[in-house]
């Protein structure tokens, strides 16, 4: 029977692919549901072989860890170069996007608070 071993909902194309890739590599026998138009269905690579969850299983732990091991050396080079990404940087490069962000945090703001300040006086 088959049986869901990783979901794919919010999960980025390359990352995917890694594990798609190990999980072939490795001989596990899996398929893939893709998301439908209006994201009711589960994204998600499922096993055709029940009894290959566990090896499956440490596969998708041994991918996962990579890709957070080499993610985290990317940023770091990144932060020794001085080329990662900090609110100022973005400022710079997106202004109206980080001022559209401000308006709407304001408004928001606004409206949790002003029922406490009415209701205080």
């Amino acid at each position: 029977m088959s049986v869901m071993l990783f979901k794919l909902r919010g999960v980025e194309e390359d990352e995917a692919d890694d594990l798609r890739q190990a999980l072939e590599q490795d001989g596990i026998d899996f398929y893939e549901t893709p998301a439908d138009r209006w994201g009711v269905s589960m994204p998600a690579i499922w096993l055709k072989d029940e009894s290959q969850l566990q090896q499956a299983r440490e596969v998708v732990e041994r991918c996962q860890e990579q890709r957070s091991v080499r993610l985290r050396q990317e940023y770091e080079s990144l932060r020794k170069a001085g080329m990662h990404e900090t609110f100022f940087r973005r400022l710079k490069n997106r202004p109206l996007v980080v001022l559209l962000y401000m308006i709407i945090l304001g408004i928001v703001l606004y409206f949790f608070t002003m029922p406490f300040i009415y209701f205080a006086r």
